[in-house]
């Protein structure tokens, strides 16, 4: 995995991180980015926008604020403890509402399914990061 392997690369030792954890929370933001940015392009083609409109924003918010705490983590020198929490809380929270409204339509379009499961394993990976911390 690339991520862990740029993680063992770098020149300053990780300080307090399960390198395992943290390099699949990073796999599972960027992955969930991606789901919710593809779940909010398959909702914008489907026949009912107008009822997918909470969902297609949701995507998009969990969407940025996933890659934004895939970058945080990513960096290593002179991170502070205090704000990576706070940034993994934040992530945990959109994905856990991401999720549920995905959700609420993975019955009817896979792609809500799908972003629904990424959802739910990026908020695992950033809950179990938080409690190793």
């Amino acid at each position: 995995m690339t991520h862990e392997e740029m993680l063992k690369a770098h020149p300053k030792e990780l300080s307090g991180f399960d390198l395992e954890k943290l390099a699949d929370c990073i796999a599972a933001c960027f992955e969930c980015a991606q789901a919710c940015t593809a779940c909010a392009d398959a909702c914008l083609s489907e026949g009912m926008v107008a009822e997918l409109a909470t969902c297609i924003r949701t995507n998009l918010d969990c969407a940025d604020v996933c890659v934004t705490t895939g970058k945080v983590l990513s960096r290593q020198t002179g991170s502070d403890k205090t704000v990576i929490k706070a940034v993994l809380e934040v992530c945990a929270t959109a994905c856990q509402a991401c999720g549920t409204e995905c959700a609420k339509h993975a019955h009817m379009h896979e792609h809500c399914r799908i972003c629904a499961e990424a959802c739910k394993r990026c908020e695992e990976a950033c809950r179990e990061l938080i409690a190793s911390l």
